[in-house]
């Protein structure tokens, strides 16, 4: 460090300097001489000189600089400097807050990657107080650090299970916290401005700039948490803290989920505005929060129809996260509806449309059982909820546009379903009963690629559609009530059946040959393998030319072409039964 005397000389020179003479080098050498006490362990001689009444001229004017040293030198401890801390606390006091802001922001645009939480965690206290003792431009100043320190959270892991949130290993729960508790001042100085309806745009600024950060704190830590209200862990209660601030902001939920088109938008990415709701919508519907205070206005149907757009969000996500947040919100937002009440209307609306196909393709490509599972169970509960109209326009459209044998063969099930249902007194209708059913039957009793369609991969499908004919067959009084109905359904279920035989044929023909194949070629393998065990000779490896069928071992090839050909069995006798049950019908006069 340098010597006494000279040091002396510098401050004596800044102390008869004017502030507005000061330069940029006089700045530095300020921050120089504050660095040089830190590193060489002074930190108390540094708080003595800060606190000196002769030196707080200088410290006013030039000790914001040395925010950054002084924060840098408690987080690099393991534990706080009582001297540094006291230095931070009387520089907020003394120095101009416009200049501190400024330090602040430089900070924390600058904080290094290693040391985010704890850089945050000692600056949020003292950000704070600097923050309420600007009179000018507050409120772009909370923006402008509430957005610096969200970018920087934003580097950081969200925790996602329990035992991960609870270690909170990174620091990103209780820096969230620390931000719910600095944000509390201007809360409450916007509840007490609302309630003396004394409000400027100033105020309206600050109320705008809460709200960017609430909305922002839904998306992210909150989108990505596993958020359970029977678990109120740091982020749960942080997720509370989100729903009590907008309201007390003036911030109507309603408005923000149901009518947010009509107002300008806060966010200028209108994806991730709409994953801010569609959280926002996951802690009010599934997780309960706040919705005591909720309107109760809103039917089921309206509230479905509303949150069907943030369903659709989540649900084209790959994040596992979004997906059950997703299905849940789809979940609870069905479950209020009464069964067989969704209109057919509701259909030609897109995201009546998009959701259903999105949720499609989580039961076909999500590698995650639990959320396949999941999803299967909010598909179910969705066409619980169509009228009868709504579930013939919805299974039309599965079948038309799934491509998924897996799906195709559940819609068929729910279709079996519907025409028991319909069969029942007083449950009669023409969607699965008569003319109309015709239209879905045909989709129901189709092959895709005639002839030469992969029987195995459409197994399912095919048994479900024979099982539905062979039900209709045997309950075939009703149908056949209605003129034209019945012709056209045996009409279907030759032209079906005869298309099915000819597939179950050339099928059949294939397998048992690869089958034959394969056995052979077992065969020849056995009979090398002896050769080479009688052979003097020492061989290392076999090498077999001739291989037809992938990296599937003899026995798991052995075993699907064995399954293929009973699957044709299978189905075979269901076609002989159908056609059995044809035979009797005819015998009896209608």
């Amino acid at each position: 460090m340098m010597n006494e005397d000279h040091v002396n000389d510098i401050i004596q020179r800044w102390l008869d300097t004017p502030e507005e003479d000061l330069k940029p080098e006089n700045y530095q050498q300020f921050k120089d001489f504050g660095s040089a006490c830190l590193t060489e362990g002074d930190s108390a001689q540094l708080l003595k000189f800060l606190q000196d009444e002769k030196k707080q001229g200088i410290v006013k004017s030039m000790g914001y600089v040395l925010m950054a040293p002084l924060v840098n030198e408690v987080v690099q401890k393991e534990k706080s400097l009582d001297h540094c801390q006291a230095a931070i606390t009387h520089l907020t006091r003394t120095c101009s807050p416009n200049k501190l802001m400024h330090s602040l922001l430089e900070l924390i645009e600058d904080i290094d990657p290693g040391a985010i939480s704890e850089t945050i965690l000692t600056l949020v206290p003292h950000l704070q107080t600097v923050l309420l003792q600007l009179d000018d431009n507050k409120a772009a100043c909370v923006g402008l650090a509430l957005t610096a320190l969200q970018k920087q959270l934003s580097r950081l892991p969200v925790p996602y299970t329990q035992q991960q949130e609870e270690a909170d290993e990174y620091g990103l729960c209780r820096c969230y916290n620390a931000l719910a508790v600095s944000i509390k001042p201007f809360i409450e100085e916007m509840k007490r401005k609302n309630e003396n309806c004394n409000t400027t745009s100033e105020d309206e600024e600050l109320r705008t700039e809460l709200l960017k950060f609430c909305m922002r704190s839904l998306r992210e830590p909150l989108l990505e948490a596993d958020l359970n209200r029977d678990r109120k862990s740091s982020l749960w209660l942080f997720a509370t803290e989100i729903m009590v601030t907008l309201p007390a902001i003036q911030e109507s939920l309603s408005e923000l989920l149901f009518f947010s088109t009509l107002k300008k938008s806060t966010q200028t990415d209108n994806s991730q505005s709409k994953e801010s709701r569609a959280c926002l919508a996951y802690l009010l519907f599934v997780q309960l929060i706040t919705i005591d205070s909720f309107p109760a206005v809103f039917s089921p149907v309206f509230v479905l129809q509303c949150n069907m757009e943030y369903i659709d969000q989540l649900l084209t996500s790959k994040n596992e996260s979004y997906l059950l947040k997703g299905l849940a919100l789809y979940a609870k937002s069905l479950e209020s509806v009464q069964d067989n009440r969704l209109p057919v209307s509701l259909l030609e609306l897109k995201s009546f449309y998009s959701v259903p196909q999105n949720l499609r393709h989580v039961l076909t490509d999500c590698p995650m059982q639990h959320v396949r599972e999941s999803g299967l169970q909010v598909l179910q509960l969705f066409i619980n909820k169509l009228d009868v109209e709504a579930k013939h326009k919805f299974f039309r459209c599965m079948l038309k546009t799934s491509n998924h044998a897996g799906v195709e063969s559940y819609i068929v099930k729910n279709t079996r379903n519907q025409v028991e249902f319909s069969m029942k007194p007083g449950n009669a209708n023409e969607w699965f009963l008569g003319e109309e059913f015709l239209s879905l039957l045909g989709l129901v009793l189709y092959l895709p690629q005639g002839a030469e369609t992969d029987l195995l991969n459409s197994m399912d499908r095919i048994m479900e559609s024979l099982n539905l004919l062979r039900y209709i067959l045997i309950r075939d009084r009703e149908l056949r009530r209605t003129t034209g109905v019945w012709e056209e359904l045996c009409r279907l279920k030759d032209e079906y059946l005869k298309m099915l035989r000819v597939c179950i044929s050339i099928s059949r023909g294939y397998y048992s040959a690869e089958l034959k194949a394969l056995r052979e070629d077992q065969k020849l393998k056995a009979k090398e393998a002896r050769d080479a065990a009688r052979s003097t000779r020492l061989v290392k490896s076999i090498t077999v030319q001739h291989q037809k069928v992938s990296n599937m071992s003899p026995q798991v090839q052995h075993q699907v072409l064995q399954s293929a050909l009973v699957t044709f069995d299978l189905m075979e006798s269901l076609i002989v039964r159908i056609e059995e049950i044809t035979e009797e019908k005819l015998k009896i006069p209608n």
